[in-house]
């Protein structure tokens, strides 16, 4: 019987986080505040303490679930009406390189010494911190790099070029299934995906893997491959 209890409260418990994080909202890990990041932990850990708990009382975790998930709510709802709170719940950037110079007290300040900062460089691309104008460190923690203007990539505006407006693709077909919803919002119908399909020498939607539609009507059709592809290139 305890086994079965387990059972049934490990499913409440991730019904219960499943509703509750959706609730807070889709931001990724790279957004999140640290106390947002904190708080999560702390519904997680709730949640695991609910499912395994052998006492019929799971009203008391759950209870502890929402009021932490309100909490969130209420402290993002109050950063989104205040830049004061957001700097205070959030805290705000902090320049720890700027135009040559290293900000010693900025780094202390952020608490990250120059060895991890030297490492995020690197993963960066930026071996010589003499090639960056500008290192920020943000409020999630993650540091962003701002090159010279002689280091940065070149863009069209730079080669006075005007590329054509892009625009993301339809998916028209999964593993062979017609998405009949997304072709219709790319402005075609069946018959003329079934000419476009013939074009290609296709006729059977179970036969493609992926078929995409771009906004000039240009359709892109992947097979489904059984074989294996044992090529190893990267080590």
């Amino acid at each position: 019987m305890e086994f079965l209890h387990i059972i049934w409260v490990s499913l409440g418990s991730v019904v219960a986080l499943f509703v509750l994080t959706k609730i807070m909202g889709y931001r990724q890990m790279s957004q999140l505040s640290m106390f947002d990041y904190i708080n999560g932990i702390t519904i997680g850990s709730i949640a695991a303490e609910m499912a395994t708990s052998l006492e019929d009382d799971y009203l008391k975790p759950l209870t502890a679930m929402i009021i932490y998930t309100l909490a969130a709510i209420l402290l993002s709802t109050l950063a989104e009406k205040s830049i004061v709170l957001r700097r205070f719940f959030n805290g705000k950037a902090i320049i720890l390189y700027n135009n040559g110079t290293l900000y010693r007290k900025n780094f202390k300040k952020a608490r990250i010494d120059l060895q991890e900062f030297l490492v995020q460089c690197r993963g960066s691309g930026y071996f010589d911190i003499s090639q960056l104008q500008t290192a920020i460190l943000e409020c999630n923690g993650k540091i962003s790099f701002l090159p010279l203007a002689q280091n940065r990539p070149i863009t069209p505006q730079d080669l006075n070029l005007t590329p054509e407006a892009e625009a993301p693709l339809f998916h028209i077909i999964i593993d062979g299934n017609l998405m009949k919803h997304n072709l219709r919002h790319s402005g075609n119908n069946e018959k003329w995906l079934k000419s476009q399909l013939k074009a290609h020498g296709l006729s059977n939607y179970n036969e493609i893997f992926l078929a995409t539609c771009d906004i000039h009507n240009n359709l892109h059709a992947y097979v489904k491959k059984e074989k294996e592809n044992k090529i190893d290139t990267f080590e």
